[in-house]
């Protein structure tokens, strides 16, 4: 069974905001809340792949202590951006 947009977008809303560290759960969810919606099939894929990303190195690679991997390195810098609003 194949999952609906709909849920997709829920289940990934809820595990941006239910993280392992609190800062991750704030930056995460209001990325998520401005951008989910609107994003293609690929782009939900490569959020989920982000989503499933240790805490620890997610909040390096965002904050710009340590460079993010090729794969994620575009969509960690438009994670960055809504983190310094």
């Amino acid at each position: 069974m194949t999952e609906t947009r709909e849920n997709r977008l829920k289940r990934m809303q809820m595990r941006s905001m239910r993280r392992g560290i609190k800062e991750m759960d704030l930056i995460l969810s209001a990325y998520a809340a401005e951008h989910l919606p609107a994003m293609s099939e690929a782009e939900l894929d490569q959020y989920d792949a982000l989503l499933r990303e240790n805490d620890q190195d997610l909040y390096q690679w965002v904050t710009g202590q340590v460079d993010a991997p090729e794969p994620l390195a575009d969509l960690v810098a438009k994670v960055a951006l809504t983190f310094q609003k």
